[in-house]
């Protein structure tokens, strides 16, 4: 992968992707005195994705690269000067801004839950605040789509899956973060060549149906192209008519005596066509030739169509992956935990509110996850100063931690005084990881409809402190 991905893409400064509160708040606390002030920072989601059982976390090797590459600009401080909200001494203290943040995140292509945390910042508060946007967007949408595609992978059941969105993505960002959160989440391969070359991701394409109608008749076009590409020709079969464009593209291979890899539907009723095609490319000996399947494709109708015995065994998914059709977006948040006070002791933060999904957690958190010999039993979220609890507790149900339970803590150290601790494995060993991990779980978990959710919540001894805390603050 190419470590100046930030830069190569856009250039040296993002400092200004953010939102504009962030920097009126990093003024006032600076304005007040504050600026050194400790803080944590952790961000979450609240909500499953998809009404699944799951979420991917991705997007934590970009986070890092964009901390590790924050800098003000002068191009980016002449334009803060213009908007005639900040003085110059504070202008000033943003030019020689150094990062220092401690960052704690869970690993690319680690199954994860509601409420937790997947990046834990620590540092000076103007700086831990005003990654706050950032850090959304890139884990945010990274995770939707890395969780999409382990979706869409799961219904494949071992097919090959192609990543084929980038045309219908939202923008050149969307479209290459999409490709390689695509990967992590289980993908085998894209279209995007730039993602290839970026993230050294397989890519993989056939032609479009104007190289055919580029032609005076199919067959030639279909002849033309397999004599350039003649052991890796993917024919597309379905310009005018389909039934006689596999005929045509079995001529071609017959005549030319080429291997190909198989031949693409793009329309029409993929059950129906899949089956008559492949009875004609097996009565023709192309008992090998694969039948690749694009047009509109998600993760329910992929099962659909493998329940209804498709002999499809390439699948090219685009615009419901690449855009998370059905939910564009995560709700991931990124909240205030702790801030150290005077005497530079830890003061827990956490907001309350009439509804309870957004009510967050209280305390520097960790996330531990718990094994028997079968695989993974239950999630405790917890306080590093309160330690592990006894019990877990979710939605007012407790699970007792049992004697001989093997754990390990998820959130790893990533970032030390704004320096990289962290030995960022490749992106397939992400990919890796991300079908490890989730074969560690009970199968019912990856149902693609009603799923059984997974026992994830907090400490016992966190949720005591949780209830007392919102009394005491409610008496006033």
């Amino acid at each position: 992968m190419d470590n100046n991905l930030l830069k190569t893409l856009y250039r040296d400064s993002l400092s200004l992707l953010t939102d504009l509160y962030e920097i009126t708040m990093a003024y006032a606390y600076w304005k007040q005195g504050l600026k050194e002030r400790e803080a944590v920072f952790q961000l979450f989601f609240r909500k499953y994705p998809f009404q699944g059982g799951f979420a991917i976390c991705a997007g934590a090797q970009i986070a890092l690269e964009y901390i590790q590459n924050f800098k003000f600009s002068e191009g980016d401080l002449s334009y803060l000067e213009g908007l005639k909200l900040f003085e110059p001494a504070f202008l000033d203290y943003l030019r020689n801004l150094k990062i220092s943040l401690d960052v704690d995140a869970m690993e690319e292509g680690t199954p994860v839950f509601p409420n937790e945390p997947l990046l834990r910042v620590k540092g000076p508060i103007i700086q831990a605040q005003i990654m706050e946007s950032a850090l959304l967007n890139i884990v945010n949408f990274q995770t939707l789509i890395a969780t999409k595609s382990a979706r869409v992978v799961h219904a494949a059941a071992g097919d090959h899956v192609v990543e084929f969105g980038l045309r219908r993505a939202q923008g050149i960002d969307g479209a290459i973060s999409a490709s390689r959160a695509a990967y992590i989440g289980g993908c085998h391969s894209t279209s995007n060549v730039m993602a290839g070359k970026l993230f050294g991701i397989p890519v993989l394409g056939t032609f479009a149906h104007s190289w055919v109608m580029a032609f005076e008749e199919e067959k030639e076009a279909f002849s033309t192209f397999a004599k350039t590409f003649p052991k890796s020709t993917v024919f597309l079969i379905d310009t005018y008519d389909t039934m006689k464009g596999v005929e045509r593209a079995i001529e071609v291979v017959k005549e030319l005596k080429i291997e190909m890899i198989g031949v693409r539907l793009d329309s029409g009723d993929l059950k129906v066509l899949s089956k008559a095609v492949r009875k004609k490319l097996d009565q023709a000996g192309l008992t090998q030739a694969k039948i690749m399947a694009t047009n509109e494709l998600n993760e329910e109708r992929i099962a659909d169509l493998k329940g209804h015995g498709a002999p499809i065994a390439l699948w090219g998914v685009g615009t419901h992956l690449v855009t998370a059709k059905d939910q564009p977006a995560l709700d991931g948040v990124y909240k205030l935990c702790a801030v150290q006070d005077e005497k530079k002791n830890w003061q827990i933060r956490f907001k309350i509110s009439e509804e309870m999904i957004k009510t967050t957690n209280p305390g520097i958190l960790q996330v531990r996850r718990y094994r028997d010999d079968h695989g993974y039993v239950a999630d405790m979220i917890y306080d590093l100063e309160m330690g592990p609890g006894a019990a877990i507790v979710s939605f007012g149900e407790e699970r007792a931690i049992k004697k001989g339970w093997q754990s390990i803590d998820l959130l790893v150290p990533m970032l030390r005084q704004g320096k990289n601790v962290y030995d960022q494995p490749s992106l397939a060993q992400m990919r890796q990881n991300t079908g490890e991990e989730l074969a560690k779980f009970p199968s019912s978990l990856r149902k693609l409809v009603k799923p059984e959710l997974f026992f994830s919540g907090i400490a016992d001894n966190l949720e005591r402190y949780k209830v007392d805390a919102i009394e005491r603050i409610k008496r006033g």
